[in-house]
């Protein structure tokens, strides 16, 4: 089975991750990585976020320890439009967090006008970080989580503008 799945992956956390272990679970992986154009325009809040080379660079050490575990391929590839690769016909399978699940109807209503079948949409649940709330990468850039969800209130955060 073909999986696709997107983000911009900056910083990635352990919500991410278990994005990544259900999409490995169910099969080859595709991964749409936000291009530096689109990015920003995903994001809820505005706040710089790492060039793609740099953030690509991050998601290829994710992701080949876990497809080799699982024994599967994987390819990293650039969105540059927020319905992204599920568009394209290939693709069985589309991991989305309950927040992206609309958009994930959306795609599967292009899908259907361009003679496509439908993909199978599984919702990957939050991870919850230690005071409850879910793990985001707003969160750990403004220092109040770490990656795994640990508290980090002391912590400096990365900013929520480039570094000059």
């Amino acid at each position: 089975m073909n999986v696709a799945l997107g983000g911009t992956f900056d910083p990635i956390h352990d919500g991410h991750r278990k994005l990544f272990e259900r999409a490995f679970e169910i099969g080859d992986v595709t991964v749409g990585l936000t291009s530096d154009e689109l990015a920003p325009k995903t994001r809820h809040v505005e706040r710089y976020v790492r060039p793609f080379e740099e953030r690509k660079r991050d998601l290829e050490s994710e992701l080949a320890p876990i497809a080799e575990r699982y024994d599967r391929e994987f390819e990293i590839r650039e969105l540059d439009e927020p319905t992204g690769i599920a568009t394209e016909p290939e693709f069985d399978a589309l991991i989305v967090s309950p927040e992206t699940r609309e958009g994930g109807e959306r795609i599967n209503e292009i899908r259907t006008d361009r003679g496509h079948d439908p993909l199978e949409i599984v919702v990957v649940d939050h991870v919850s970080a230690e005071d409850g709330k879910r793990i985001s990468s707003t969160r750990i850039v403004k220092g109040e989580i770490n990656q795994h969800g640990e508290l980090t209130p002391d912590r400096e955060g990365r900013g929520a503008t480039r570094p000059e």
